[in-house]
């Protein structure tokens, strides 16, 4: 069985964070990897303003994109990234505040045999 797992700087249950951005948004947003090949992520709003969480690809190609309400405070997704190439992807949940990137990096890991022995006496 061949797992693609998304590694992404070390993103699991981490919160994403913008070092570039001095000021506090209202909003936060956090994201982990499945051992399910998926990516889920968490937003959370202190104001009432629209949020988009955008994933794309190293071309700057947009392949996924949701838009969330700006009366709903909380939001969690899980983006199956399964069928994906491996390859360069960034992550951006974005207001008209601001944004928190963070980047991500695909791989397939090699199918891994298990070889068992049985021994009859």
């Amino acid at each position: 069985m061949i797992n693609k797992l998304a590694l992404s700087a070390l993103i699991s249950a981490a919160t994403l964070s913008n070092p570039t951005t001095p000021k506090t948004l209202s909003f936060d947003a956090s994201a982990y990897v499945t051992t399910n090949n998926q990516i889920r992520v968490a937003v959370s709003k202190t104001a009432q303003i629209p949020v988009v969480i955008l994933l794309r690809d190293d071309a700057n190609q947009v392949i996924y994109r949701q838009n969330i309400n700006k009366n709903d405070a909380k939001y969690a997704v899980k983006l199956n990234v399964a069928e994906l190439a491996d390859g360069k992807y960034e992550l951006e949940v974005q207001s008209s505040e601001g944004s928190i990137r963070k980047q991500l990096n695909l791989s397939t890991q090699p199918a891994q045999q298990i070889s068992r022995v049985v021994a009859m006496q």
